[in-house]
Formats: C-alpha cells, sequence, structure tokens
C-alpha cells in the first residue's frame, strides 16, 4: 500500500510530506521510502495562526478560517506529493493536521485539537484521508501522544542495548522500546526549539523568527541562574508518561525566566539551547539510554546538537538517518505507518507510552473520490516490527529552503 504521510509540527511554519511503500510479512511492517516534499505556509496563514495560539485569544471565526486554509494547504501538498513521489498511484493520505491547543492539566490531558479539515485534502486527492489521530488515545486515558511511539518501539526493537528514539520539533519527546521485562516508555521531555524559537522572534523584536545555523547560541554563554530559573519548571520533575506544549512553553514563560535579568540576547539563546540539551539528556541518563537516535529540525541545529553530544559522554548521538529514515521526515513517515495501521484496522498506540487503559485504532476515516473499500485483514494480526527497506533517495527536494529550526 502507497501512503503519503502529512505532519505540521509545533513550529507551525510548513506541512511535511512523507510517501512510503508499507506492506506486511510475518509480523513485520515493511518501510520503502519514497520521498519527502515540503511547502512553507504562506506568511498571512503563518502570522493568523500565531496570533491565535495560546496564550492569545481568539475567536470561533478565526477558528474556522484556519481550519480550512490549513486544510486547503495540506491537500495542495498532499496531491503534490502523489503526483511527484507517487506517480499518481497513493492509496492513503494520512494527516496528522496542525496542532493549536492540547488540553494538559493536573498530569492528565482532557483534550487535543489538530485543525487542518480533511475533507479539502479528500477532495483534492481523490484518496480517502485518516485524520484526527490523537483524541481516541485521549478518550482511552492516555496523553495522546507521543504518537510516534508505537512506531519507535516497532523500529527499535532488536536493537541492542537500550536504544532512546528522540524528536527534537518545537517539544522535544523520546522513546525508550522495553526489553529484559520492562516496559517501554515515552513522553515529552520538555521544549526543543519552542523556547528557542521565542526568544530570538523576542529579542529581534520579529525581525527573524529562529537561531539559524545555532549562530546566536554559539556566540553567546550560557548564564546558568536563568538556566537554573528554567530548570524550576515543575514539569520537568512529573513523572511520564506526560506531554506538554505551547500552551507552557511560549514567550511569556520566558519572559517570567527572564524577570530582573539584563542578558545579551546571545547569552538568552545559548541559555535556553542549553536547557533543551539539559533535560533531554537527564532524560537519557535516568533511562540508562545506551545510543540517542535523534530526528526534527533541532538536529540541524549544530550547537544544540554539539551541547547535547557534551551532556551525555560516551553515549553516542546520531541521526535518524543513519537507520534508513531521513530525519526531517521521520514523523510524517510515522504518521503515514499511523494511517496504514488505522485502514487495516490495527491499533496505533502502546498504553504503556501514552497511559491509555488500552491500545486503539486512532482517527476518523473520510472517505476519497470512489467508494471505500476497507483492505483484508493483516495476516498474522497487527505486526511487532518496523523494517526500513530500500531507502532511496529523497525525490522531489524540500521545496523552498528549510531553516533547521523546525
Amino acid at each position: 500500500m502507497r501512503v503519503i504521510g502529512l505532519m505540521s509540527g509545533t513550529s507551525y511554519d510548513a506541512v511535511d510530506a512523507a510517501a512510503a511503500d508499507l506492506s506486511v510479512e510475518a509480523g513485520t511492517l515493511r518501510l520503502t521510502p519514497l520521498g519527502l516534499i515540503s511547502q512553507a505556509y504562506d506568511t498571512r496563514l503563518r502570522d493568523e495562526l500565531a496570533a491565535a495560539l495560546p496564550p492569545a485569544v481568539t475567536t470561533l471565526e478565526t477558528v474556522c478560517r484556519l481550519d480550512t486554509r490549513i486544510g486547503q494547504a495540506f491537500a495542495e501538498l498532499a496531491a503534490r506529493a502523489d503526483r511527484e513521489l507517487c506517480d499518481d498511484r497513493a492509496d492513503l493520505v494520512a494527516s496528522h493536521g496542525q496542532t493549536v491547543f492540547h488540553w494538559a492539566d493536573g498530569g492528565r490531558v482532557h483534550g487535543s485539537l489538530q485543525i487542518g479539515q480533511p475533507a479539502w485534502i479528500a477532495e483534492r486527492t481523490g484518496r480517502p484521508v485518516v485524520s484526527d489521530l490523537r483524541p481516541r488515545d485521549i478518550a482511552a486515558g492516555g496523553q495522546g501522544a507521543p504518537l510516534v511511539a508505537a512506531v519507535d518501539v516497532m523500529w527499535l526493537r532488536d536493537r541492542p542495548g537500550r536504544p532512546v528514539a528522540l524528536n527534537l520539533g518545537g517539544i522535544a519527546n523520546i522513546t525508550v522500546p522495553g526489553d529484559d521485562g520492562r516496559e517501554p516508555l515515552a513522553y515529552d521531555t520538555g521544549p526543543a526549539n519552542a523556547l528557542v524559537d521565542a526568544a530570538v522572534r523576542h529579542l529581534t523584536g520579529g525581525r527573524r523568527d529562529i537561531d539559524a545555523e545555532g549562530a546566536m547560541a554559539a556566540r553567546g554563554t550560557v548564564h546558568r541562574p536563568l538556566l537554573a530559573r528554567l530548570l524550576a519548571e515543575p514539569y520537568y520533575a512529573r513523572p511520564a508518561p506526560k506531554t506538554t506544549g505551547k500552551e507552557l512553553f511560549h514567550e511569556g514563560h520566558l519572559l517570567t525566566a527572564l524577570d530582573g535579568l539584563t542578558l545579551p540576547a546571545d547569552d538568552v539563546v545559548a541559555t535556553v539551547t542549553a536547557l533543551t540539551a539539559h533535560t533531554v539528556a537527564d532524560a537519557v541518563r535516568s533511562h540508562a539510554g545506551t545510543e540517542v537516535i535523534a530526528s526534527g529540525g533541532g538536529t540541524r541545529n549544530p550547537t544544540l546538537m554539539r551541547m547535547l553530544t557534551a551532556a551525555l559522554p560516551g553515549i553516542p548521538v546520531r541521526t535518524s538517518d543513519a537507520l534508513g529514515l531521513p530525519a526531517a521526515a521521520k514523523e510524517a513517515y510515522a504518521f503515514a505507518v499511523l494511517g496504514f495501521l488505522t485502514l487495516h484496522g490495527l491499533a496505533g498506540t502502546v498504553p504503556a507510552c501514552t497511559g491509555a487503559r488500552h491500545a486503539a485504532v486512532l482517527g476518523s476515516l473520510t472517505p476519497g473520490a470512489g467508494p471505500l473499500r476497507l483492505p483484508p485483514p493483516v495476516p498474522g494480526g497487527a505486526p511487532t516490527r518496523l523494517r526500513v527497506t530500500s531507502p532511496q533517495r529523497l525525490r522531489g527536494g524540500t521545496g523552498p529552503d528549510r531553516p533547521f529550526g523546525r
């Protein structure tokens, strides 16, 4: 089956589309990457989205307008991916949508809202669409995240030692597959690019959105008192499973920590970059990780990667490219896998990772242009392993130049 996975993360700058051939053989899900294309949100849409996100106040009119325009942006990229990566032979589109609110309170998640109306995708491509993947896990008592944990557990199950999958998007999350009788686990460790981007926007008066190439952090010096204030955030001490988002880690969070301090801009950016490296490294050590396999936009920040490597002496830090999944596309491929599982009626969660009472089939299904025909059941039931086979050089390029901080 040929599936397109669509993803836009908490940095809300662009949509990624990754295409894959997926099949199951003897309990192993085989994924052949077909390529990645990306398209930046237009400036007006991005600005309107940014203005509506917490802690800002918005209106239902704005939510409706964003739901439509983001759905149209996803639809156009899905059509391109079908044409350029799939030779017009995609069977399914799996859309994560754009997260605009993750309702976490008192250690529990009560809801999560991803917008980007899937009807636009189905209408534009003619393909069935799996979307709205998080709420079912939340309804079953889970955190609704990190959903990529189900893919990570299958993918890394047979690696030696205790590998840790790390995603560095707006928020950082890890997955540690189970071994030796230990259950797998996954959770958000805290901010990745979220506070770095917020710091850059604030300190440059909005002239810049990211610390390109980690240049500001590289010039700066970590300010230990500010780092200590940031590390005092209670979220870090909470037990897993746990999730967070920009509802907590936004510009106001940083400004509160900066109260009474006057620091050079480069030092502030260096400090919030060090915060990500510190909290991720603490998490890796606490679970006796033996290697880190990183993905996401933060892997293209050389200063962050140097800080993380320095914080984990003796523990190799590599990107998912080394295992056949491009670091820039891994989450989009993961959602392609989750869509595949949903269409086959298979659960896409690991309860030990999300905290749910049971595993659940995720998402809602929007029919395409023709009659909706579900595939036959997978022989032998749900796959337990993921193997990346014959990864090809990415086709289609990456659209507009993409900065690392996404």
